[in-house]
Parts: C-alpha cells; sequence; structure tokens
C-alpha cells in the first residue's frame, strides 16, 4: 500500500457512518434501502458514504434483480486487513517514492 492509498483507506474509515457501515455489512450483503433503514439514514446520504468506501476499496457494490424484477444493488465488504502503525506509514511513504530520481532520504543521508 502506497502513501495515496493509505490515506484514501484513512480517509473512508474516518467517519462514524462509514464506521456504523462496515460494522452493519461485516454479518453480509445488504442492499441499500435495507442498510439506510438499519443505520437511519437517507438513500442519497449513504450512496454518497459508499461510494467513498468503494473508492477505497472497502465495499464491493453489484446489482441484482428481485423476484419482481426490480434492480436492488447490493454491497459487501472487500476483504482488508491494515495494521497502522510507524512501520506502515514509512513502508508507505517509500513505496510512494519508488521511481523518483534523485530523492534525498528524510533521515539525512545523500
Amino acid at each position: 500500500m502506497d502513501s495515496e492509498e493509505l490515506l484514501a483507506f484513512l480517509a473512508a474509515v474516518g467517519h462514524a457512518q462509514r464506521i456504523r457501515i462496515i460494522s452493519e455489512l461485516a454479518s453480509g450483503q445488504l442492499y441499500v434501502s435495507e442498510l439506510a433503514r438499519r443505520l437511519g439514514v437517507s438513500r442519497p446520504l449513504l450512496y454518497m458514504h459508499l461510494e467513498r468506501m468503494e473508492k477505497a476499496g472497502l465495499v464491493v457494490g453489484r446489482l441484482e434483480l428481485s423476484d419482481d424484477g426490480k434492480a436492488l444493488k447490493y454491497f459487501e465488504l472487500a476483504p482488508f486487513d491494515v495494521r497502522l502503525n510507524v512501520d506502515t506509514i514509512v513502508a508507505a511513504v517509500q513505496r510512494g517514492r519508488t521511481g523518483d530520481e534523485g530523492q534525498q532520504s528524510d533521515r539525512g543521508t545523500p
């Protein structure tokens, strides 16, 4: 994970509603209307959060047809495992610099 991916992940989980979404989806996929009811939020607001989470790779959405022909958008968690510590941050920054030429080290060595 590079620094941009780490920042996207942190931004995606850095909101109380998005933490609640993860908690609800931990038990399995849900369609948007059901998820909105469980969380007590509007569908447009929920879609805004889900879009940010999908861009960060935390959730996956897909359309399915119900028995009566209605299109239902389902979301489920994507597998993720992020350990956040100093080493994770340093590694992410270093990955972001891969390919940069003439870059001096942050540790003061030329």
